[in-house]
């Protein structure tokens, strides 16, 4: 006879948990997407920007942003029954990129948030997952009163390796970040299928 007790420990087993970066320019939406989806109430390591930040952070476009990421947003999606993420939103200024080495291991993947009005924010995330095969989509985050981009132009603007999705999505509603980790999480398990097929082939 197996007790209650086994039968949550088999289940909390059968569970998975994913790891997945939220990553981006500099007032993109990371804290906000992170917020947004998680079912939990979001870790977040925030702090009011100071005049003595303002020679290194370009607010330009963001100029309502009061706060900014430190260390790292944290949150927690189930997407269905036995799978979860857990969301780690990196900082976006390039003081902080330090913290991303540590970040990105043992991730699934990452979502690169991007604004068309700001897009080349996104180039070091997008440079940073590709040299290390880190699987990535890229999600415009359609802010009101920025001009609307299809996504192959998108993706033609950042070089992307051919077959990186780019999708469409507001970071502030659930369905819609939900929806792009969604993607993500396809993606990079046809990534990880493909690599290991290819190492035993």
């Amino acid at each position: 006879m197996v007790s209650e007790h086994s039968d949550a420990t088999e289940d909390e087993m059968a569970a998975l948990a994913l790891k997945i970066l939220v990553a981006g320019g500099f007032g993109v939406g990371k804290t906000t997407l992170v917020g947004a989806v998680s079912e939990i109430r979001p870790l977040r390591t925030e702090e009011l920007l100071s005049e003595a930040g303002q020679s290194v952070d370009d607010t330009d476009g963001v100029d309502q942003k009061v706060t900014t990421t430190v260390a790292m947003d944290f949150g927690r999606i189930t997407i269905r029954s036995g799978l979860s993420l857990y969301l780690f939103g990196t900082p976006g200024q390039d003081r902080f990129w330090f913290l991303w080495d540590e970040l990105s291991q043992g991730a699934l993947g990452a979502v690169v948030l991007a604004d068309t009005r700001r897009l080349e924010d996104c180039f070091p995330a997008v440079d940073y997952f590709e040299h290390r095969r880190i699987p990535f989509v890229v999600a415009v985050n359609c802010f009101a009163g920025a001009r609307a981009h299809a996504a192959q132009d998108v993706s033609r603007a950042l070089d992307l390796d051919q077959g990186t999705p780019v999708v469409l999505c507001d970071a502030r509603d659930r369905d819609s970040g939900k929806e792009v980790l969604i993607r993500l999480v396809e993606y990079a398990g046809r990534m990880h299928t493909a690599r290991l097929l290819d190492s035993v082939g």
